[in-house]
């Protein structure tokens, strides 16, 4: 009586997978968004402006995007680019193609004078634009 031995009986035989694991790329990508999702609020301000507070209503957004004029003790900035007053007129007619219905928002330090603000103001409506508006710190 002869017996016959399997050498594979008993064992399983292991195939390489041909699936990618995308497990690791989800935790790199949930963490990128954790990082984007706490820096982003930081990228909204380049100026620092110390914002009265209002209770006022936000505005509803146009289309256009708005044009932001900075007004602090350091000077004045459209955007974060600091300009001189009478520049200030040609660049906002510049950056909004001679549209004068474009929103211009205001923002200025509460510990500047009134007068200041008033002039700055002024000069933009003096210009021709009548959607100004001023930017404030809600409740």
């Amino acid at each position: 009586m002869g017996m016959k031995l399997n050498s594979g009986a008993g064992r399983k035989r292991h195939n390489a997978i041909a699936e990618i694991n995308v497990t690791p790329f989800v935790d790199v990508m949930l963490i990128l968004l954790i990082v984007f999702m706490v820096t982003a609020p930081l990228l909204t301000a380049g100026v620092p402006v110390d914002l009265p507070q209002s209770k006022a209503q936000s505005l509803h957004e146009d289309d256009d995007a708005p044009v932001e004029v900075t007004l602090n003790d350091k000077g004045l900035f459209i955007g974060e680019s600091k300009v001189t007053e009478d520049r200030l007129l040609p660049l906002l007619n510049a950056m909004t193609n001679g549209k004068d219905d474009r929103r211009i928002y205001l923002r200025a330090d509460k510990t500047l004078n009134y007068g200041d603000v008033m002039r700055v103001l002024g000069a933009i409506n003096s210009g021709g634009f009548n959607k100004v508006a001023l930017i404030s710190v809600g409740q």
